[in-house]
């Protein structure tokens, strides 16, 4: 009698063990998808205020074409990116094609004086801030996952439930590399 219930007991207790590794997992899953919402969102706004910006710099630096060609077709690269890697690829793309547009119109003291401008810009920067922390968001929940998904005893857990790892949102070689600041 008293195995009986020690046995029932051991099953109810691994019964709410898979329940609760199960809904954790869930839940993971559905924090990466919140977090790569939260990335697609401000890369859209990003994208958004681009051509904006592009026409106002446009207005003083007419000649500087291949710099704004670059600019629209790294930001069409971005809109039509489905996949995680093609996201980080092509806003890598766009990031080094705005660079080129920010050193334009350090060449226009006029341009950098508008207050147009530097709205845009006061708002391109804040949508970089909110990037980096969706990707940062991202990568701390998509760690959470793929440590579970490895780990004794969830992974056993995860393996029954089909939860895989998920890849990391991860800056380019270029990314990683210093700045170099130079005043001369």
């Amino acid at each position: 009698m008293n195995t009986t219930y020690i046995l029932i007991g051991a099953a109810v207790l691994l019964a709410i063990y898979v329940i609760g590794s199960y809904n954790s997992f869930v839940v993971l899953v559905a924090r990466l998808k919140e977090a790569l919402s939260g990335i697609d969102v401000q890369l859209k706004r990003r994208a958004d205020l681009i051509p904006n910006l592009v026409e106002t710099v446009k207005g003083y630096a007419k000649h500087e074409r291949s710099v704004f060609e670059n600019v629209t077709k790294a930001r069409s690269a971005l809109v039509k990116a489905d996949s995680l890697a093609d996201k980080a690829k092509a806003d890598n793309m766009l990031t080094s094609a705005l660079k080129s547009v920010f050193a334009v119109a350090e060449a226009y003291p006029q341009l950098q004086a508008s207050s147009n401008f530097q709205d845009l810009q006061r708002q391109l920067e804040d949508t970089e801030d909110k990037v980096a922390y969706s990707r940062q968001f991202y990568n701390s929940n998509a760690l959470e996952l793929n440590t579970k998904v490895k780990t004794f005893p969830t992974n056993v857990i995860a393996n029954v439930f089909s939860f895989r790892e998920v890849e990391f949102f991860q800056a380019t070689e270029a990314e990683r590399k210093g700045v170099k600041v130079n005043f001369s």
